[in-house]
């Protein structure tokens, strides 16, 4: 019997709780199997309330994916395990499946992120990549959940 080995995982990640859980799956495959882990956020730019507030702009969710970035990328490095990262801008469902399905050979995320509207968003977009991914998707339940 041939088992699956992967030598690509993809993290996309919101900077949620939940993610964090999910990257501890991530990390876990990755060092299993001597993988490289790609880190991706991506700037919603299809969010509905983007600018309306004059809080939430292109450049602070920019910033902070450059900080969920860092963060994580630390982490795999303290877990002595490779890492790429990036940050992407646009549909976060269309982006990530457009990374994995041409990068990655496994798709590790979260099933919800933050709260409110953005945990309603991240949660079709999860849906939505579980159900359309060429690769397979590993789901992890967040906490609280």
């Amino acid at each position: 019997m041939n088992y699956p080995t992967y030598d690509d995982v993809l993290f996309p990640t919101d900077g949620s709780e939940s993610a964090a859980t999910a990257f501890d799956h991530a990390l876990s495959l990755a060092k299993t199997y001597g993988a490289r882990i790609h880190v991706l956020y991506v700037v919603n730019t299809t969010y509905a309330d983007l600018g309306a507030t004059g809080t939430t702009t292109i450049g602070s969710l920019r910033e902070r994916g450059e900080r969920v970035v860092r963060e994580t990328e630390e982490r795999a490095n303290a877990a002595d395990v490779e890492v790429h990262t990036r940050i992407d801008e646009g549909d976060p469902y269309r982006e990530i499946l457009a990374y994995g399905n041409e990068n990655a050979d496994l798709i590790v995320m979260a099933t919800r992120g933050r709260s409110g509207l953005d945990r309603y968003l991240l949660g079709s977009v999860t849906e939505k990549v579980v159900r359309t991914a060429d690769v397979p998707v590993f789901t992890v339940r967040g906490t609280g959940e």
